[in-house]
């Protein structure tokens, strides 16, 4: 069995193939970012990454994150959220609570009340329904701070919102108007 360290290891290899790098280890995803199971598993074992099917089941059903889903039939998987490169995740429209959240940095707070949230370089910004997973996500990079967003608000003004598989609330940009 894989200890923690390796788990997130092979989590974090997983994360950057198949939301940002496919073709770096001979993947291609399909329109809906998903790549074949065992084209993965033997890509990277080609890099010398050992890997089964077992040990990619337990990086899945053990993510605390779920970052990876597979498809029905457990022939496909894909990163739930977070892409730099283009796929359409196939998520619908939703309406999100009134409040969503969004942690950040001080360093990064100058520029998100001037110019709002941005996606950078990912198909979405990133919202979260709690202060507690926001939290989890600005404590990577500092000291957190918390934002709240008015999601029900941009809703009714016509921005689109998404939730994907793992809880993520997604939309495409919030106006600074829309930060508290």
């Amino acid at each position: 069995m894989l200890t923690e360290n390796q788990t997130t290891h092979l989590s974090k290899l997983l994360s950057y193939i198949l939301r940002h790098k496919p073709g770096e280890y001979g993947i291609v995803l399909d329109e809906n970012g998903y790549a074949n199971v065992d084209e993965l598993i033997q890509r990277l074992n080609e890099h010398h990454v050992n890997i089964d099917f077992a040990t990619l089941q337990h990086i899945v059903d053990t993510n605390n994150k779920k970052r990876f889903a597979f498809n029905e039939d457990g022939t496909k998987i894909r990163a739930s959220q977070g892409h730099s490169v283009g796929v359409e995740l196939g998520y619908t429209e939703q309406q999100p609570p009134a409040i969503l959240y969004h942690g950040t940095v001080e360093k990064f707070l100058a520029s998100i009340m001037k110019d709002g949230l941005q996606k950078m370089n990912r198909h979405h910004v990133h919202l979260s329904a709690d202060t507690t997973t926001a939290t989890k996500v600005a404590e990577r990079r500092g000291k957190p701070i918390i934002l709240e967003i008015k999601a029900g608000e941009m809703f009714a003004a016509g921005y689109a919102f998404y939730l994907s598989a793992n809880g993520v609330w997604l939309t495409e940009h919030v106006h600074v108007d829309f930060i508290l």
